[in-house]
């Protein structure tokens, strides 16, 4: 059983940053591919970022590609999501996920435990 809290959301004005953190209780969380996804009002649950446990491959959705970084630091058994350049269209809840998988990781489906997820807010 892997256990995933996030952290860092919040109330921000377009063009501003935020980095949202996801601490995992796995023993070994560098066997995990990690991601990150949001939820809108309304709408479906959609693949944000990936980073990939073997290879240190990472995967970003095309509406956050330039603007969001996904990394990890296995010491810590932590993910991160740095988001930059915010738009009031960001806002979701972020959830963050643990997957033992290595492909078809822009799919839900495929990630094994998930977070509560955090609030992100971006003002215009």
């Amino acid at each position: 059983q892997v256990q995933l809290v996030e952290s860092g959301g919040g109330l921000v004005q377009a063009g501003g940053s935020l980095r949202l953190s996801c601490a995992a209780s796995a023993r070994a969380f560098s066997s995990y591919s990690m991601g990150w996804f949001r939820q809108a009002p309304g709408k479906e649950r959609e693949f944000v970022a990936t980073f990939a446990w073997s290879a240190g491959v990472t995967y970003y959705a095309d509406s956050v590609k330039g603007r969001f970084t996904i990394s990890r630091d296995n010491a810590k058994n932590t993910v991160y999501l740095q988001m930059n350049s915010l738009k009031p269209e960001d806002t979701a809840v972020y959830y963050c996920a643990a997957s033992s998988a290595l492909n078809l990781l822009r799919v839900a489906t495929r990630y094994d435990f998930w977070g509560q997820g955090t609030q992100v807010t971006v003002s215009s």
